[in-house]
């Protein structure tokens, strides 16, 4: 076992897989030398050397693009998007092809690919480097959408992503790079894709939250003494359905957070489904708790992003809901 944050988490798994397997590559803005801005793939380069570890232009459709060539021939690659708020421009790769390109073949040709990227709030970054785009993914048929919230999660979900054979969407909440440390097995082993985690658990309410939101939900609800479910859901798409149906069938009550925009978030889908599945088992509307709709700001971090404050005053009002 060693103690690691996120990062430490993440760069050792990715060092462990290549080690074992010569088909990964790594690809990305300033990954190789400098070792990625978050230096997740720090030290990497200098191991592997730079034809597995590829400094690229700063071309995001051309990351995207060189990346799904690869994996189309046989290889394994993990291209890093340097912020999720750059992604945009590589989307017509990433819906058109590599979404795609399984189905359209028939399962002839697969995409093994896990492209990682940052997202969300928490350093200040304002606009244009604190988005939150998970739902334009999971709204996309093909792709598998994983996001962690601990150190542990991290390394078993990259390991279990990097051996599932189809494309995935790893997405890394900034704001936990480094915002805790924990004992991580030094093996390698795997988060199941597609399985929720209760984090804590409760009788009188169900929270459905995922990525960065995850310990500030557990904080609140430690807190204040809410006899609380809060299931970290781990993976976006699939989704635990089943988890969060045996979590609402005891509780009856359901608050979501998730610091993405409000209007079609994955409150709005995780709502329906809900209510569509068990809507005779509720006892209050289903609440959600989110960002606004308006662009991420400088300097208001801590009003955009849910807190403390805004998720008990969710919580109280479906507890005292009659």
């Amino acid at each position: 076992m060693s103690n690691m944050n996120m990062v430490q988490a993440l760069n050792s798994t990715l060092d462990m897989k290549m080690s074992k397997d010569d088909s990964i590559i790594l690809l990305g803005e300033d990954i190789g030398k400098d070792g990625g801005v978050f230096r997740v793939t720090d030290g990497l380069q200098a191991k592997f050397g730079p034809e597995r570890v590829i400094d690229t232009p700063l071309v995001e459709l051309g990351i995207v693009g060189m990346a799904i060539g690869m994996a189309v021939y046989g290889m394994k690659p993990v291209p890093e998007i340097q912020f999720q708020d750059f992604i945009y421009t590589a989307m017509d790769q990433i819906i058109n092809q590599m979404a795609k390109i399984r189905y359209r073949t028939g399962g002839k040709i697969t995409v093994p690919l896990v492209l990682r990227t940052p997202y969300g709030g928490g350093i200040r970054g304002g606009l244009y480097h604190s988005q939150s785009g998970e739902s334009y993914f999971v709204h996309t048929a093909g792709l598998t959408v994983v996001t962690p919230s601990n150190p542990y999660d991290a390394r078993g979900l990259l390991s279990a992503s990097l051996e599932l054979g189809d494309p995935v969407i790893f997405l890394e909440p900034k704001r936990l790079y480094r915002a805790q440390k924990m004992e991580v097995p030094d093996n390698d082993y795997k988060v199941e894709i597609g399985k929720a985690n209760l984090v804590h658990q409760g009788d009188s309410v169900t929270i459905v939250t995922y990525g960065s939101m995850v310990p500030t939900v557990a904080s609140a609800v430690e807190k204040n003494g809410v006899d609380a479910d809060v299931l970290d859901l781990r993976t976006l798409s699939p989704v635990d359905i089943d988890a969060i149906s045996a979590s609402v069938k005891k509780t009856g009550r359901v608050v979501i957070v998730h610091e993405a925009p409000r209007t079609l978030g994955m409150g709005a889908e995780l709502s329906a489904m809900i209510s569509e599945r068990m809507i005779e088992y509720l006892y209050a509307p289903i609440l959600r708790v989110t960002g606004p709709d308006t662009p991420f700001p400088y300097r208001l971090e801590e009003y955009y992003l849910p807190n403390e404050k805004r998720i008990m005053a969710a919580v109280n009002r479906v507890l005292e809901f009659r």
